[in-house]
Parts: C-alpha cells; structure tokens; sequence
C-alpha cells in the first residue's frame, strides 16, 4: 500500500532534495519524481514552489524551536548577552543544517506560530532586562538580519557545513567543504558580528 501523500511527507522529502540539489535544482517536477506521483498531486497540498518554500521554512524552524539547544538558549533568566549569542548561533546551525538553507528562509516570510514560539522567551528576556518592547523586537530582528546574511555569503562561498560550527568537524555538500581554517574563520567572524550586536544593544540599554 503506498504511503500516504501529506504536508509533512511532502516537505521532508523537498528539504531531502533541497540537500541533494541545491535551492535551484528544486522543482515540483523532480520533487514528485522522488515521492513517486505525479506533479498535479503537489497541487492539492501546496499551490506554488514559493508556497512550499515558505513551508519548508516555518519546518525548519519549528524543528529548531523544539530541539534542546533551543530550550538551552533561551532559558528564562538567562542573562541576555548570552541569550542573544547563543540564539544567533543556533539560528546559524538551523541555516547550515540544509544546503541554501539560508536562502530558503529570507526568500520566505515565516508569519505562523513557528515564529512566535520562537521570539517569544527570547523577547522576553530582553524586555526583563529592561528593554523597551519595540527595541526587544527590533534587536530580534538585528540579530535575524545578521544571521541570515551571513550564511547566505557563508553558504555561497562554501563556508562551514552544521557540524563545523564552533570548531566541529564537518561533512562537505551540504553547505560546506571541511575546510578546517575556513571553518574556523567563519567561526570567528560571526562569533565577531554577534559581539558587535550585544556590545550595541549594551551601549542602547544604558
């Protein structure tokens, strides 16, 4: 009996794709060739590739949400300055856990609750450190903006895959090529921008 044909089946098997082909080899035509039915079936659960690309992205998300390093980094009572960096680095590994992961998501805009669970504990910290409610949102989004842009340089240049953050050993293809110096300097340079952001949101605070 074939397996049934869902959302869910339907964007593991576009994010499985994703990493073997890359964003730009991604078609409904060749994501119904591997799931093994014809492309009209796409149709019934996702209108358009940019529809399920916006899928795909509030997927990855949520995954990184209910992971524990999520719950780690975000832990009510944590003083800020770490909340803020280490939400930086696992939004990173969520980016360069997928091949174009980082173009997938800033060619999305992922409004569901995937979002709000997300921000809300870390906006909360901000608030609780005395943050005004629009500069808490608006440092999310600094920290959002950082991130993003850089995996997208990270990616197209073949930086560091998701197991070479903070100096861990990688697999090349998906994101990266196991260049251990150019591993580590993407390392320090983002380890870098995220201390800029925190030495900036510092300096606004008081």
């Amino acid at each position: 009996m074939a397996e049934r044909l869902d959302r869910e089946r339907v964007v593991r098997a576009a994010l499985a794709l994703l990493d073997e082909v890359g964003l730009d080899g991604l078609t409904l035509r060749r994501l119904a060739q591997d799931l093994g039915v014809k492309a009209p079936a796409l149709y019934w659960h996702f209108a358009s590739k940019a529809d399920l690309l916006h899928e795909m992205a509030a997927t990855m998300l949520r995954d990184l949400v209910d992971g524990e390093a999520w719950d780690e980094a975000t832990v009510a009572g944590s003083p800020w300055q770490d909340c803020v960096r280490d939400s930086a680095t696992n939004l990173r590994r969520m980016l360069l856990a997928h091949r174009d992961g980082a173009r997938v998501f800033s060619g999305t805009l992922v409004t569901d609750e995937a979002l709000r669970d997300a921000v809300e504990v870390p906006l909360g910290i901000l608030a609780s450190a005395g943050f005004a409610p629009d500069d808490a949102a608006r440092a999310w989004g600094t920290v959002l903006s950082f991130v993003l842009g850089f995996v997208v340089e990270e990616q197209a240049v073949g930086g560091a895959g998701a197991d070479d953050v903070d100096g861990v050993g990688g697999v090349g293809g998906v994101g990266g090529v196991g260049d251990a110096d150019g591993a580590r300097g993407f390392d320090e340079r983002f380890g870098f921008g995220a201390d800029v952001i925190v030495a900036g949101l510092a300096a606004r605070l008081r």
